[in-house]
């Protein structure tokens, strides 16, 4: 049996994964596009006098809607299929853009923003891909949805504040609205139909095993970590925009604040990340990013003088926030059981959107009692929070997890396999799908005798 590293992606495999890495990116420059421009934007809609809460709850709705429906959409598409909940939800999320590019007052720009966050396909995409790809190169493949968020995310800072001159805040939305109905084209006409649907153990949430997941500490500490950085990433931007333009900053001038903030962010990341997986130290790179922001955060909170400043500390800011991105996944992925990853990872990007919502409602209400002092105390609280229960937390084994199809002579003797794998050097856990087809192990990422689970698996 080849190593998962030597398989390659058959042609419809490719499709699948570049077209639905498409459409998800799509869906986040939405999201992303508007973020560094939106709270300036809302401050002058009718409605917004005065009223830095309501602001506040426009940039972050949208988390509370999608962790609301993320998860039932998902299960929705195991009974409807996939492609037509993804149907639906980009359609909902188109109309969401449409009405906010349309909206005459902060109330109808708070609808919208909810009814974009309505349109979560994220957990059907993710099932789609799992059902047209292979179990050898289905972690590749979801590698490479993430990879179109990162980009999305950097390119989305930049280009936010020189698009929204040209063609306004609410061309933006309309843009991302047409972007949309675009990616429904795509996904009809360029993704491959998969032959058979079935739940993924490793990509999709189980709910009736949902307690499972709730209960281990170690993944409660992940979820509660994802919550703490995007809760104090959209209190952030609630308040850093008006900050730049109080120094004379004008916002189409804003990128070259985060121009070299996001590029030193990504460039710095990726030897820290490969020495985090690679040397065992994926726990002091960790710690490293939580350090990052909260100095960044702490920062703001002492130096809003200069647009020097603010460039230095967003640097370091991003650098944080980009080793975190990276690295939370991988951990969930190291210490959720074989048969539990995409439950936990439901849970996890769950927790994810509420701190979105969490912190544009905070943020919000913050700003406007407190001003950038008490936004960003909030955000330095939440960091230096986190950053204890991190210090405290064991660090999650170095293993690997592995998947493969089960052939037909181990059918019906699952229970045979497991004891044969079960002496084999550095294997951690073995676990089963549900029908029995596929056999998942987490090993070892040394010490582990891939050579013999190989033999085993093949009958050889």
């Amino acid at each position: 049996m080849a190593k998962n590293n030597r398989i390659q992606m058959f042609p419809h495999e490719w499709r699948a994964s570049t077209t639905l890495s498409g459409v998800y990116a799509l869906r986040m420059l939405g999201m992303f596009l508007v973020l560094p421009v939106l709270a300036v934007y809302a401050t002058g809609l009718p409605g917004a006098e005065n009223n830095k809460a309501l602001i506040g709850l426009a940039m972050g709705v949208y988390g509370l809607t999608q962790a609301l429906l993320q998860l039932p959409l998902g299960m929705a598409s195991d009974r409807f299929g996939r492609k037509k909940v993804i149907y639906f939800g980009l359609i909902v999320f188109a109309a969401g853009s449409f009405l906010a590019a349309a909206a005459d007052s902060l109330a109808m720009l708070v609808i919208a923003r909810a009814l974009q966050g309505a349109g979560a396909v994220s957990a059907a995409v993710t099932a789609l891909l799992a059902d047209l790809t292979r179990n050898e190169v289905r972690t590749r493949a979801m590698s490479m949805i993430g990879l179109s968020i990162g980009l999305t995310f950097s390119v989305s800072l930049v280009a936010a504040p020189v698009m929204a001159d040209w063609i306004g805040v609410n061309g933006l939305f309309a843009l991302t609205g047409v972007l949309t109905l675009i990616s429904i084209a795509v996904v009809a006409w360029l993704t491959p139909n998969p032959q058979d649907s079935k739940l993924h153990e490793d990509a999709q949430a189980q709910p009736a095993r949902m307690r499972e997941v709730l209960k281990d500490r170690q993944l409660l500490r992940l979820d509660l970590g994802i919550f703490i950085l995007h809760a104090s990433q959209m209190a952030l931007f609630t308040a850093l925009p008006f900050a730049m333009n109080q120094l004379g900053l004008e916002k189409i001038q804003h990128w070259k604040v985060y121009l070299p903030a996001t590029i030193t962010g990504l460039v710095v990341m990726v030897p820290l990340i490969i020495i985090g997986e690679t040397r065992n130290k994926l726990k002091q790179v960790f710690v490293s990013g939580i350090v990052c922001i909260a100095l960044a955060q702490i920062g703001l909170l002492f130096g809003l003088d200069s647009v020097w400043l603010i460039t230095a500390y967003l640097t370091v800011y991003f650098i944080g926030f980009n080793v975190l991105e990276a690295s939370l996944p991988s951990m969930v992925s190291k210490i959720a059981p074989s048969d539990l990853k995409g439950t936990a990872m439901g849970v996890y990007n769950t927790m994810q959107s509420v701190g979105l919502f969490a912190g544009g409602i905070c943020g919000g209400i913050l700003f406007q009692h407190y001003g950038f002092n008490g936004v960003f105390a909030f955000c330095s609280s939440l960091m230096l929070l986190w950053l204890i229960v991190a210090v405290c937390a064991p660090a999650p084994k170095p293993v690997k997890n592995l998947m493969y199809p089960v052939p037909p002579q181990w059918a019906g003797r699952a229970d045979a396999l497991y004891r044969a794998l079960s002496a084999v050097a550095g294997i951690e856990s073995i676990a089963f799908s549900q029908d029995r087809q596929t056999v998942y192990i987490k090993a070892l990422q040394k010490g582990f005798d891939l050579a013999a689970a190989e033999k085993i698996i093949s009958g050889d």
